[in-house]
């Protein structure tokens, strides 16, 4: 259905003044003109869009401000209008959320993944001074989701995942639970087409059954609920598809196996909270409860304040039946969240609650910030919005969420960075634990700390919060800098006494400076760093300062290791720096892959061996025969992988294995199945595969199958013994 502004202004009315429906009416002119004889990929006027997110934002009775910058979202990036111009018409407020929202179209980016993490980075810096800007960002891709059948297969798979993956625990996180469930819908409607519409048909079928088995239930909750003289409101309402989609995936069950597709929910007039508690003696009293699945978020609510009480029970025929019983206020939050309780108006404030939800949630985000790395921020992010499940006390009784596998680490890293650097033990209800025991719900934890003590990389096996492993990492990563640098410089000052230069004269040339420039360095320190990480050569450097005799010399020097290594084929797979056509081998120490980070060792007459960056054999070496390289396929080429996987031993097992990775078109060259004598079993395969991405797909696939706890590459040396122990009891 179009939108009209008629159709916002009806919605503004019942909660903004005259002065404010002006305003709003006044947007909506300036925006039709600038955007005027703009169309979008579906043929209509670009307008619609603003109007239709203006209208979500109205449906969430956000303030005038927030309304006139739906209508204005797009016009500094899509039209010729300047926030100047924004700003003189519509005011400060305004002005600030709109270049908030305006997305960096022109700066140019290495990857997707760069723009997609510099989108994020800048929507959070612009949300730490205003909320509003989350908010109408959240409502802006509502709308995209909603139209995105104009968009290409890649384009709608790539906004899928994203809103799958960061939006909808976003909207979580801000408690607006209608936008979190269809934004879940909408994305399992792009990424898993085929599972959505066979759903559909599914529950459709269902729908007649489903309704009358309802209807019953709430009559009978109704029923006792009145016997009691609780009064309030029994709703049931189906599921959503994707939690369906979900529980199917996580459970390994099929259409015909999910009984509980409808959820009742009981919300209670009176603001009693004990009268909740009463509300659940009765649906106990009227139905068995399912062991282990109660849960009292009215106690302990969920990290974005979520209030209510949750059971199962066995119901009429024998079926589960999921209940939630609440408050009308905890009903207003759980829908609608920090929108609920929008008072962003002039000399208003939020509830104190508010404020704690946009605290946790900056400070969630704020964590992030120190990862450089695009794939890595983007990691962290979507790991630090998953919602939390398990509570735990502090020594003084405050209390503190964690997600399911949470340890004291975690736990002290949500005090201060300090007390998690310094963390080297932990008490739980006053007992000494190992630092990687997991926390369990009702906990009361207490951090031991010593000054001088610094986190160690194992800790990283350890710890499932971002804020915990974004702080160890960095530590770790500052601390491998330093050590890098001192190497690098060691290793640096060698060679220069060879060619009897001097470091200080050296980088205090204006050639220092083009050398940088050449290798996308900021200082000496980054370029001392990549000589000490084994990622730049000390030579490939000082050969830039050498004169014209010495260099001719150098090269010389390099030709005649060069002739050494015997010519390749020309559909080879490696290029490798300042060298074209050598003959190159794939070390089995690690087994490369297209897409691994690999670097070149230069061998004695056999050409250059070719391994993972980051193998343990490449630390051992010779730093000054370590050379640039990188994949350059033009031809598939098939890399022989070795892979273990764990499993309960089965029947059938080895049928399930195979057709996952036959169903791929991956070869397997070896099998061997070795029962542990535990009802488990380690299946060593060696598989042939053209690249990483296709080996993570078969991992992927393995991994969904019901008996497999875990599937790892391993390396050829370890295989092949395996292989031969294997062999040896055969025998």
């Amino acid at each position: 259905m179009m939108i009209r502004i008629t159709d916002i202004l009806d919605k503004t009315q019942e909660y903004l003044n005259e002065s404010d429906l002006e305003m709003i009416e006044k947007a909506y002119i300036f925006s039709a003109s600038v955007h005027k004889g703009q169309v979008r990929l579906s043929g209509e006027p670009y307008l619609i869009h603003p109007l239709a997110v203006t209208a979500i934002l109205a449906d969430m009775k956000l303030d005038v401000a927030s309304i006139v910058t739906g209508l204005l979202h797009d016009t500094v990036e899509d039209t010729l209008a300047e926030i100047e111009q924004i700003e003189k018409e519509f005011g400060n407020d305004v002005a600030f959320i709109v270049d908030g929202l305006t997305k960096i179209s022109k700066i140019t980016f290495g990857s997707q993944l760069e723009r997609q993490a510099e989108n994020f980075r800048k929507m959070m810096l612009a949300m730490s001074s205003d909320i509003r800007i989350l908010l109408i960002r959240l409502a802006d891709r509502m709308h995209n989701m909603r139209t995105l059948e104009y968009q290409t297969k890649e384009k709608q798979l790539f906004t899928a995942r994203e809103t799958l993956e960061v939006y909808a625990p976003l909207a979580g996180r801000l408690g607006i639970n209608w936008m979190k469930v269809e934004f879940e819908d909408l994305s399992l409607k792009y990424m898993g087409p085929r599972e959505y519409l066979e759903l559909a048909e599914w529950v459709a079928k269902k729908k007649g059954e489903r309704e009358k088995y309802t209807t019953e239930v709430k009559k009978i909750i109704r029923r006792e609920l009145e016997n009691y003289g609780l009064k309030g409101e029994v709703e049931g309402r189906a599921k959503h598809f994707y939690s369906i989609y979900k529980k199917m995936k996580e459970q390994h069950l099929n259409f015909d196996e999910v009984y509980d597709l409808t959820a009742f929910r009981i919300v209670l007039d009176s603001d009693e909270i004990k009268e909740c508690y009463e509300a659940l003696s009765v649906v106990h009293a009227l139905w068995k409860p399912v062991p282990g699945r109660f849960k009292d978020y009215i106690a302990m609510p969920k990290a974005n304040n979520y209030r209510s009480l949750h059971t199962t029970v066995i119901g009429p025929y024998g079926e589960r039946v999921e209940i939630q019983i609440r408050t009308k206020e905890m009903h207003e939050w759980a829908e609608k969240g920090i929108a609920a309780h929008w008072k962003y108006k002039e000399g208003q404030t939020f509830p104190s609650e508010d404020e704690d939800q946009i605290k946790k949630l900056r400070e969630l985000l704020e964590d992030q910030q120190e990862h450089k790395d695009a794939r890595e921020f983007m990691r962290n992010l979507k790991l630090a919005l998953y919602p939390e499940d398990v509570y735990v006390f502090t020594p003084t009784g405050d209390v503190k969420s964690f997600p399911r596998g949470a340890t004291p680490i975690d736990f002290a890293y949500s005090i201060h960075t300090d007390v998690g650097s310094q963390c080297i033990g932990a008490k739980v209800n006053r007992n000494i634990v190992p630092l990687r025991y997991q926390l369990k719900n009702g906990d009361t934890v207490e951090i031991i700390t010593q000054k001088g003590h610094y986190p160690s990389k194992d800790w990283l096996k350890n710890v499932v919060t971002s804020r915990a492993i974004s702080k160890i990492k960095h530590w770790i990563k500052t601390e491998e800098r330093e050590k890098s640098i001192t190497l690098g410089r060691e290793i640096f000052d060698k060679e220069l006494k060879r060619h009897r230069l001097q470091f200080k004269r050296l980088i205090k040339s204006d050639q220092f400076k083009d050398v940088l420039a050449e290798y996308t360095l900021n200082t000496a320190d980054d370029m001392l760093a990549l000589i000490g990480y084994g990622k730049l050569s000390a030579k490939q450097v000082i050969h830039h300062f050498m004169p014209g005799e010495e260099r001719k010399e150098d090269e010389t020097l390099f030709e005649k290791v060069k002739d050494k290594i015997k010519k390749s084929s020309p559909d080879a797979e490696i290029s490798i720096t300042g060298v074209d056509d050598v003959m190159v081998r794939f070390a089995r120490c690690c087994d490369p892959l297209p897409g691994d980070d690999i670097v070149g060792y230069i061998t004695k007459g056999r050409g250059v061996s070719i391994h993972v960056y980051g193998c343990p054999k490449i630390q051992k070496m010779d730093i000054e025969r370590i050379i640039d390289v990188k994949w350059n396929i033009e031809k598939k080429h098939t890399h022989p992988v070795n892979i273990k996987v764990v499993c309960r031993d089965k029947k059938g097992l080895l049928v399930d294995l195979s057709n996952i990775i036959f169903s791929l078109g991956i070869n397997i060259s070896y099998v061997n199945i070795e029962a542990t004598g535990d009802s488990f079993a380690t299946c060593d395969f060696q598989v042939e595969v053209n690249d990483l991405n296709e080996l993570n797909r078969m991992f992927s696939g393995l991994k969904n199958l019901k008996n497999v706890l875990s599937v790892e590459r391993v390396s050829d040396p370890f295989f092949r013994v395996n292989r031969k122990r294997t062999h040896e009891k055969a025998e």
